[in-house]
C-alpha cells in the first residue's frame, strides 16, 4: 500500500462520529428509604439518645463531682439542714438528705444548722425508706489516730462525761469511750462524782492499751502544772506564826488535811481544841473553810504543821484574876 492510501485510511478513520453512550436512567428518591436510613433506631429501642464516649466520661465526672456514692463506707462531710425533737437532718450531696439520731449529738450540745459534721452511711435505705446515717461511727472510724496523736503530742482533748463507773467516770473522746479514774478527776478527793456528769471538760490521755483498746484520761494532769507554780509560789511566802486560809480536804483519826492552795497542811487532833476530842469531826466538815496557823514545817517545806486551836485563847488565859489555886 502506498503512502497515499495509509493517510487516507487514517482520515476516514478520524472523521467517523463516536457512538453516544447511553445515560442510565435517574433513580427517583424514595421518601420511605430516606425515613429508614435516617431513624433513630437507638432512641427507640433504649428510650434516650446515643452517647458517645466522650459525653458518657464527661457525665461521670459531674455525677462523681456533685454526688456521693452511698454504697461504700467512705467518710462524708454533710452539712446540717434541720434539728427535730429526736433527729438531725444532713445534706450529703446524695439523693435524699441523711437523717441522725440527736443522741449521737449529746457531746455537742451546741450543733445548729448550717454546721458541718462528718458522718458515714448506717442504712441506705430503711424500711421507710430513708437514708440513714452514723456520726458516732464516722467518728470512731478517725478516733484512735486522733487519740493516738493527743497521746504522742500532750495535746488538750475535749470529752463528754457520760455516766458513772466503778472507780470513776466513763467519758466520751472522738466517739471512743475512755476511762477516767476517781483520782484524776481533780486534786481533791471526790465525794459526789454525779456532779460532773452530762458535762463537757478538758482532759489529757494519759495511757493507751492498743491490744484492748483502752483509752485512759485525765482532768488532774491539767491542773496539776497550774497547782504546781502556785505551790511554789505559796511555799516561798510561808513562815512560823502566819496566819492563812485553807479548806477541810480529808479527815483521819489523828488529824485534818488542809487545802492552803495548792499546798496541804495538817492540823494533828491535839492542835485542834483545847478540849480534848476523839475524832475531828466533832468540830470541823469536809470542805469547810477555815483560817489557821504555821506552826512548824520542814527545811524543804514539804510538811507544813498547822494549828487552829492556837487560835483561839487558852482556857486558862480566860480565868480572872481572882481565881487562885485551890479555890
Amino acid at each position: 500500500m502506498s503512502e497515499d492510501n495509509t493517510a487516507n485510511t487514517n482520515i476516514e478513520e478520524t472523521e467517523k462520529p463516536l457512538k453516544a453512550t447511553p445515560k442510565k436512567a435517574k433513580k427517583e428518591a424514595n421518601p420511605q428509604d430516606d425515613f429508614l436510613n435516617n431513624f433513630n433506631w437507638h432512641q427507640y429501642k433504649e428510650g434516650i439518645d446515643e452517647l458517645d464516649v466522650k459525653q458518657i466520661k464527661e457525665f461521670e465526672k459531674l455525677v462523681e463531682k456533685n454526688f456521693v456514692d452511698t454504697s461504700d463506707d467512705n467518710i462524708i462531710e454533710g452539712e446540717v439542714i434541720n434539728l427535730t425533737d429526736k433527729d438531725i437532718i444532713i445534706d450529703i450531696n446524695a439523693k435524699s438528705e441523711g437523717v441522725i439520731s440527736k443522741n449521737e449529738f449529746r457531746y455537742n450540745p451546741d450543733l445548729k444548722v448550717g454546721d458541718k459534721v462528718e458522718v458515714i452511711v448506717d442504712t441506705r435505705e430503711d424500711k421507710s425508706g430513708q437514708l440513714v446515717l452514723s456520726h458516732r461511727k464516722a467518728r470512731v472510724i478517725k478516733a484512735w489516730d486522733r487519740v493516738n496523736e493527743a497521746h504522742d503530742k500532750g495535746d488538750i482533748v475535749q470529752g463528754f462525761v457520760k455516766c458513772r463507773t466503778k472507780g470513776g467516770m466513763i467519758v466520751d473522746v472522738f466517739g471512743i469511750e475512755a476511762f477516767l479514774p476517781g483520782s484524776q478527776i481533780d486534786v481533791k478527793p471526790i465525794r459526789d462524782y454525779d456532779k460532773y456528769t452530762n458535762k463537757n471538760m478538758d482532759f489529757k490521755v494519759v495511757k493507751i492499751n492498743h491490744e484492748f483498746k483502752n483509752v485512759v484520761v485525765s482532768h488532774k494532769a491539767l491542773i496539776e502544772a497550774d497547782i504546781e507554780e502556785q505551790k511554789k509560789a505559796i511555799i516561798s511566802q510561808l513562815e512560823k506564826g502566819q496566819v492563812l486560809e485553807g479548806t477541810v480536804k480529808n479527815m483521819t483519826s489523828y488529824g485534818v488535811f488542809i487545802d492552803l492552795g495548792g499546798v496541804d497542811g495538817l492540823i494533828h487532833i491535839t492542835d485542834l481544841s483545847w478540849n480534848r476530842i476523839n475524832h475531828p469531826s466533832e468540830i470541823l466538815e469536809l470542805d469547810q473553810t477555815i483560817k489557821v496557823v504555821i506552826l512548824d514545817f520542814d527545811d524543804d517545806k514539804s510538811k507544813i504543821q498547822l494549828g487552829l486551836k492556837q487560835l483561839t485563847q487558852h482556857p486558862w488565859e480566860k480565868l480572872g484574876d481572882d481565881v487562885t489555886e485551890g479555890s
